[in-house]
């Protein structure tokens, strides 16, 4: 296996050398005009449904035979159920009711619906639970690793795969260690994968920008495996770990994790990656200052373009606090190495860096205990990475800067999230349209969601921003082809957790 990793990352650097780099490649191969891409693409809302409270949907899943809208439904612990043959007036039907532990995510294919359930407590092993997406009948039931926090299936249909995240108790004191499950959809066999093989790798791990810090965890206990994306032949998926700066790539037909890739940090210091760090300054502005955002992912998807294998990942950013153990911190409340910071009084106002929070399990290169470097959580920004890890992308400040300029009182929550992660990205889906990969953005603080085109995905270019009144942090993103829509054009699914919505955009333009 580490000579196959090996020969990839080979390949992958003498295809970038022979083409200069990713961006040439892609521009020999894609020579539409803007003019002709946005009358392909112009999605307009057309209608909301109410789902209940806060909680009430965050995932949803579309099955086109039977027209349904599977909506989990945490606050009820169900999974809420919508006609939507009509997409103007969705009809209510029957949900599915649990019993056993609330709902995290849904999937649908070829009929089958997979529901990912913790249990209670969610340190118990998990479920995940296969019903008939037309008779609603329960067909399987199958034991997975801790918290099950997101499902999907493999494309060919063969295989169910859950992200089981193992987050610990509020004490700290049961840590259950962070799984992937695979699920063979023909013989119901369940391989459940955890991280222990890894252990001895943990300081070269961590060099490359792998966070490893829970108190008394081990490393798999401290792995926290957040959502999944397959690739198209069904042979792969990659698996982000959120809290640990990571993503994980697993042969999903041997049964093995090959790969973790740290993602490293993100220099605010460098131009086109400028943020606003307070929520007190009275000034919604971008400058450059002397931190490093931590990507920690949440949502990932797989894009293959011209053969070439890519993830694209939101990074949200998210920290561990806990009552037995919390990481944040605000820079003005810590100690900063003088020497590296002679103007510490200056960035330590509450109007410049004094109310960016951090976390306080990195920077103390020296272990003097001062900070030597500076880092927040996220980074503001959706990513492009090759199946093996390497960066091609990384959207900079242009999620802020898009927002600054078309909705300023939108901007990081109306400036009140300058200082915690700003527009928060958290959800991403592509959808092909003709010879177009559209790229939708959820951001959860902005209750928005952007949009680029991604066909070229060392270049993507921003299109639009889509927002609805009332809609309020969108968790999930469904994109539904023209082919299987119920309205005969794309649609656009989005699942707003604070407010229990569900809204539709349609393009218009099919």
């Amino acid at each position: 296996m580490k000579f196959l990793s090996k020969l990839s990352l080979a390949f992958v650097f003498l295809f970038v050398y022979s083409c200069s780099n990713l961006d040439d490649f892609f521009s020999n191969h894609h020579n539409d005009d803007d003019h002709e891409q946005n009358d392909q693409i112009n999605f307009q809302y057309k209608s909301t449904i109410s789902v209940g409270g806060e909680g009430a949907s965050e995932i949803s899943a579309f099955d086109a035979k039977s027209k349904r809208l599977f909506v989990v439904n945490v606050a009820l612990q169900q999974v809420s159920v919508f006609n939507i043959s009509n997409v103007d007036s969705p009809i209510e039907e029957t949900p599915i009711v649990l019993g056993i532990g609330s709902p995290n995510s849904v999937a649908v294919n070829k009929g089958l619906l997979a529901i990912a359930v913790e249990a209670d407590p969610k340190q118990n092993l998990g479920s995940i639970l296969v019903y008939d997406t037309t008779s609603l009948n329960m067909l399987h039931s199958y034991q997975v690793g801790a918290l099950p926090d997101m499902v999907t299936f493999s494309p060919n249909g063969q295989y169910i795969v859950s992200a089981n995240e193992g987050e610990p108790n509020d004490d700290y004191t049961v840590d259950p260690e962070g799984t992937i499950s695979i699920i063979d959809v023909s013989s119901g066999q369940v391989s459940t994968l955890n991280f222990q093989s890894f252990t001895n790798k943990k300081a070269s791990l961590e060099d490359k920008g792998l966070r490893v810090f829970g108190p008394n965890a081990s490393f798999a206990q401290d792995i926290e495996p957040e959502y999944v994306a397959i690739s198209e032949n069904s042979r792969y998926a990659w698996v982000t770990l959120q809290e640990n700066n990571g993503v994980a790539k697993v042969n999903l037909k041997s049964k093995k994790i090959e790969a973790i890739y740290p993602l490293g940090f993100k220099d605010y210091n460098v131009p086109g990656n400028e943020i606003d760090p307070s929520d007190k300054d009275d000034v919604k502005a971008l400058n450059n200052w002397p931190v490093y955002g931590v990507y920690m992912p949440d949502a990932i998807k797989y894009l293959k373009v011209h053969g070439t294998d890519f993830i694209i990942t939101a990074n949200e950013g998210d920290s561990r606090d806990y009552s037995g153990f919390g990481e944040e911190e605000r820079i003005a409340d810590v100690t900063l190495d003088e020497t590296i910071f002679p103007n510490f009084v200056e960035l330590q106002k509450k109007e410049n860096l004094g109310r960016l929070k951090i976390t306080s399990t990195l920077g103390d290169v020296d272990n003097d205990g001062d900070y030597d470097k500076l880092y927040s959580f996220g980074a503001r920004s959706f990513s492009v990475w090759t199946g093996n890890g390497q960066l091609v992308f990384d959207s900079g400040n242009d999620i802020a800067t898009q927002t600054l300029a078309l909705t300023p009182d939108r901007f990081n929550d109306d400036d009140g999230r300058s200082d915690d992660k700003g527009a928060e990205p958290e959800s991403v889906e592509i959808l092909k349209i003709k010879d177009k990969y559209i790229l939708f953005v959820g951001l959860e603080r902005n209750d928005q969601i952007l949009v680029y085109d991604i066909s070229n995905p060392t270049s993507p270019v921003f299109l639009n921003i889509l927002s609805n009144s009332g809609d309020e942090a969108p968790e999930g993103l469904l994109a539904i082809p023209a082919k299987e829509s119920p309205t005969g054009k794309d649609l656009l699914v989005v699942s707003n957790e604070d407010s229990g919505t569900v809204s539709f955009y349609e393009n218009v333009n099919n």
